[in-house]
């Protein structure tokens, strides 16, 4: 009972809730008064993306937590509960960037949640935690290849966002080394190729909606 009260928490915290990242919103080192504006097309642009970004960060709490729910060891459970947290940072800045855009998260973000949740859930219940730790690597790495994708679309001068992007990508590569070496073993080609399906339908609708 305590562990689905703690899973619901985390999905209203997610979804509706304000988040404060431990960590300083990550800046450009020139000032925002030495770039030039963003024209209209470049923010709806740079917003979309950092929309996407948002959206992976959601998913990555939900896979995470769904993971640490069905996990029996302690340890690895204490691993991904605080993988989760440090994606709280990405959470933040994200939201932050977008209100700063003039934007808004996506609206499909309720199912975003619930469909990463799930699959963590079964990923650790099915095959194991070894196989659970393969989804993090897999997860991981794709995001890190969008992530790179993005910054070769934001537009050059908008640093604030392209900030933001570099240090998330160096963060996710650090969680699937962190994964890797507790024990991941490589998913299958067929699972693999199906995550980077899913993916692009989330993706390419978060881009919008």
């Amino acid at each position: 009972m305590d562990s689905l009260l703690g899973t619901a928490d985390n999905a209203l915290r997610t979804l509706f809730g304000a988040h404060h990242p431990a960590r300083p919103t990550p800046r450009p080192a020139a000032a925002p008064s030495e770039a030039a504006p963003l024209d209209e097309s470049e923010r709806r642009l740079a917003a979309s993306l950092m929309r996407v970004n948002h959206v992976g960060e959601v998913c990555a709490q939900a896979l995470y937590v769904g993971q640490a729910l069905v996990t029996r060891d302690p340890a690895l459970k204490a691993h991904f509960e605080a993988a989760a947290r440090e994606e709280v940072d990405h959470l933040a800045w994200t939201e932050e960037r977008l209100r700063e855009l003039g934007s808004r998260t996506s609206l499909l973000n309720p199912l975003w949640y619930a469909g990463a949740l799930a699959i963590g859930m079964v990923a650790g219940k099915v095959g194991g935690d070894k196989v659970s730790l393969g989804f993090v690597v897999e997860t991981e790495r794709q995001v890190e290849q969008h992530l790179e994708g993005h910054l070769g679309r934001l537009p050059a001068q908008d640093q604030a966002s392209r900030a933001i992007v570099e240090q998330m990508k160096v963060d996710e590569v650090k969680h699937a080394d962190q994964a890797q070496r507790a024990g991941a073993v490589e998913l299958p080609a067929p699972v693999r190729l199906a995550m980077r399906a899913a993916a692009k339908v989330m993706t390419t609708t978060a881009h919008y909606i």
